[in-house]
């Protein structure tokens, strides 16, 4: 595997003026580099400390990519490769480079039904194995279907963790606190649940839930305040991008910008009282995964754009302002469908992308 091969300058994909504002934004130039290619639906990336790389495949591999080759990491926890549910999002711990810690996001199997888990697990020193793998949260119940695991794992600044959790095709759910569907939950490090969270002690309330009303979030992660932003898929229109507070209901499926796949329509209209409206939304749908917060780092006039990529129309949507606005598209060979993206140690933008089945990283044409 040649790492870091051939790279190719690109300019920001055009895109119409009414996406497109300011079209002295679309300056930045930059190029895209194959980091790892010959992969199997990679789902997640997570560049490491010392410039190796994590990429989970969804069948059930844990792949370590670094330069002297390709290791299948030993130790994953089975998965339940049943329709979107596998092994899904990996993501280091902040103290990964003393700890070696990191977390696995997957789907579990439970009696004949499934649903979405997380564990932590320690990276072995030689990169082999998992060691310590300790499951931190399961939703209740499984249920089955391979549809809507969510699955987004974000370290909160306070070390708490977020996961994201879709309605699992059972829409009604995810306005039921009872079950953890359609949710954002938080839990400790160790998998116990805050005090602070926001439903602790309320009889009939799952207690690790923080926000509720998701349909599928695929895509999550934090402004540079700490804020926490998802993306999330519609149905046939009304995908979202949403920033969440604590207790807050989302809407779903009570209140969309989408309608049914059937032409139907959803729930009472766009807007009910005590439910959140979303930041920016998307009709026709893009199919949103993966979400980046970005620094500025190796880009300074990006600093503060949420970067989303479309598995649907095949490019990277830079949003920025407020109110939030779609102002560039990436779009090239490079990303088709594109899964994750995620900002790697020294400011580089990585994504995955599945048409591909390849890894890339974005950094500056010099």
């Amino acid at each position: 595997m040649n790492i870091l091969a051939k790279t190719a300058v690109v300019l920001l994909a055009a895109a119409s003026a009414s996406l497109l504002p300011d079209v002295s934004q679309a300056q930045t130039r930059f190029k895209i580099e194959p980091v790892v290619t010959g992969l199997s639906e990679p789902w997640a990336v997570a560049p490491l400390p010392d410039g190796s790389i994590l990429i989970t495949q969804r069948s059930g591999e844990l792949i370590l990519q670094h330069l002297s080759g390709r290791i299948e990491v030993q130790g994953v926890p089975e998965v339940a490769d049943d329709g979107q549910g596998g092994l899904l999002d990996v993501t280091i711990a902040r103290d990964f480079a003393r700890t070696g810690e990191l977390f696995l996001t997957y789907a579990k199997r439970q009696g004949q039904g499934s649903g979405t888990a997380l564990v932590s697990a320690r990276l072995s020193d030689d990169g082999r194995r998992l060691e310590n793998v300790t499951e931190l949260f399961a939703m209740a119940p499984g249920s089955s279907g391979g549809r809507h695991f969510g699955s987004r794992v974000v370290e909160a600044p306070d070390g708490t963790l977020f996961l994201t959790i879709g309605d699992r095709g059972d829409r009604p759910s995810a306005q039921d606190r009872s079950v953890h569907n359609g949710s954002v939950i938080r839990v400790n490090r160790d998998g116990s649940v805050p005090r602070d969270n926001p439903f602790v002690g309320q009889a009939g309330i799952q207690p690790e839930i923080w926000s509720f009303g998701h349909r599928n979030a695929q895509g999550a992660g934090l402004d540079l305040a700490g804020n926490l932003w998802l993306s999330e898929h519609g149905a046939r229109g009304g995908d979202e991008v949403n920033l969440v507070r604590k207790a807050a209901n989302y809407g779903w499926p009570e209140i969309s910008y989408g309608r049914h796949y059937s032409g139907g329509k959803i729930g009472t209209g766009t807007a009910r009282d005590g439910m959140e409206q979303p930041k920016l939304y998307w009709d026709p749908s893009i199919a949103p995964s993966g979400l980046l917060v970005y620094s500025g780092a190796l880009f300074p006039e990006w600093k503060g754009d949420i970067f989303v990529g479309s598995l649907k129309f095949d490019y990277i949507a830079r949003l920025e302002g407020d109110p939030l606005t779609e102002v560039q598209q990436i779009q090239t060979d490079e990303t088709l469908r594109v899964r994750d993206i995620v900002e790697g140690p020294d400011g580089a933008i990585w994504f995955i992308s599945v048409g591909n089945d390849s890894v890339y990283r974005i950094i500056p044409a010099r």
